[in-house]
C-alpha cells in the first residue's frame, strides 16, 4: 500500500512581507541558505527559545533527518511504541 504525504502550498501574507526578502535574497544573490535574513532568524529563534544554537534548513524533509541523526536514529531501526 502507497502512503501520499500531501505537501502545503505556499503563503505569501496579504502585507507582502515575504515579496520583499525574496526580492532582496534575488538582488543580493543570496540564493542558498545563507545570508544575513537567515542568520537574524537563526538568532531570533534561539533568543525566543532559550537554545544554545539553531539551523536553518532548505526543507521539512532536511530538519527531519537531522532530527533524527540527533536522536541517534539509524538504518534499521523500529518504534515499538
Amino acid at each position: 500500500m502507497k502512503h501520499h504525504i500531501s505537501l502545503s502550498l505556499p503563503h505569501m501574507s496579504e502585507q507582502g512581507y515575504e515579496r520583499k526578502y525574496v526580492k532582496e535574497a534575488f538582488d543580493l544573490n543570496m540564493m542558498a541558505a545563507l545570508g544575513e535574513n537567515v542568520t537574524e532568524f537563526e538568532n531570533g529563534i534561539i533568543e525566543t527559545t532559550g537554545a544554545k544554537k539553531a539551523v536553518a534548513l532548505s526543507s521539512g524533509t532536511s530538519a527531519i533527518h537531522i532530527a533524527l541523526k540527533a536522536a541517534g536514529v539509524r538504518k534499521g531501526d523500529v518504534c515499538t511504541h
